[in-house]
């Protein structure tokens, strides 16, 4: 039994889509988000009923970033642990770092990346922050003309996360990455295609339909084991410094 609170799991014909599914907050990312979302990719990598995923957000938004009106540490960060990067380099793993110190946005991003099955993304509104870097694990995404996207890290004074400073450059290219993320701008979906960051721009009104074509022209007859070893080889081969 799956009971989520912060997105929906809908499997139909072999095409899972999730969902955000906070519209009232604009899908804004939380730490239970966090843990959900991690929890369905694996679901997903071990759904037999599961060829591809497409992704997006309910209502206007597709993620507006992080929840900045919970309480506590909105990043679920235990700050009694401040550890030091040779204590993050030496300090065995434990429940203590993985659960209070790892960055939840990182956690989705690697369970998104080990994923045996083509993750397609949607975006059919606004995505900042966790909203944008989110997507860079995918392997395609689509975008409304009504989408933003904008890494604005830099103008709140934090750091890129959620792994996003190993996807980017291999997404758009080192030279785009950092001036990406050093103007911090909010991009138009046209100017997100035209950096290399979404394949498609579509009206609003056909992007799901549109979306979910090219998911199923991916896995319509075809191996899902093939499929789930093509996806880790390609994300795995390609990033050694020497062929395997």
């Amino acid at each position: 039994m799956h009971d989520y609170i912060t997105i929906r799991y809908e499997v139909k014909d072999g095409l899972l889509r999730l969902t955000l599914n906070r519209p009232e907050q604009m899908n804004a990312f939380t730490v239970k988000m966090a843990y959900e979302l991690e929890a369905a990719y694996d679901r997903a990598s071990e759904d037999d009923n599961v060829g591809a995923i497409l992704v997006t957000g309910a209502g206007k938004a597709f993620c507006a970033g992080m929840d900045l009106s919970v309480d506590g540490n909105v990043f679920g960060l235990d700050e009694s642990q401040n550890p030091t990067v040779a204590d993050m380099q030496t300090r065995p793993v434990s429940e203590a770092m993985e659960q209070g110190v790892r960055d939840t946005g990182g956690r989705v991003a690697l369970a998104m990346h080990r994923c045996l099955k083509p993750i397609i993304g949607a975006i059919n509104g606004p995505a900042v922050g966790i909203g944008a870097t989110m997507t860079l694990p995918m392997d395609f995404r689509f975008a409304s003309d009504r989408a933003r996207i904008g890494f604005v890290f830099g103008r709140i004074g934090i750091t890129p996360e959620a792994c996003s400073t190993w996807f980017l450059p291999r997404l758009v290219g080192m030279e785009t990455a950092l001036e990406l993320l050093y103007r911090a701008d909010i991009l138009s979906a046209q100017e997100a295609m035209e950096k290399g960051l979404v394949r498609e721009v579509l009206p609003a009104d056909e992007l799901l339909t549109k979306a979910e074509a090219f998911a199923r022209s991916l896995i319509a007859n075809r191996s899902p084991v093939s499929m789930a070893l093509i996806r880790q080889m390609l994300l795995n081969n390609s990033a050694l410094p020497t062929p395997r």
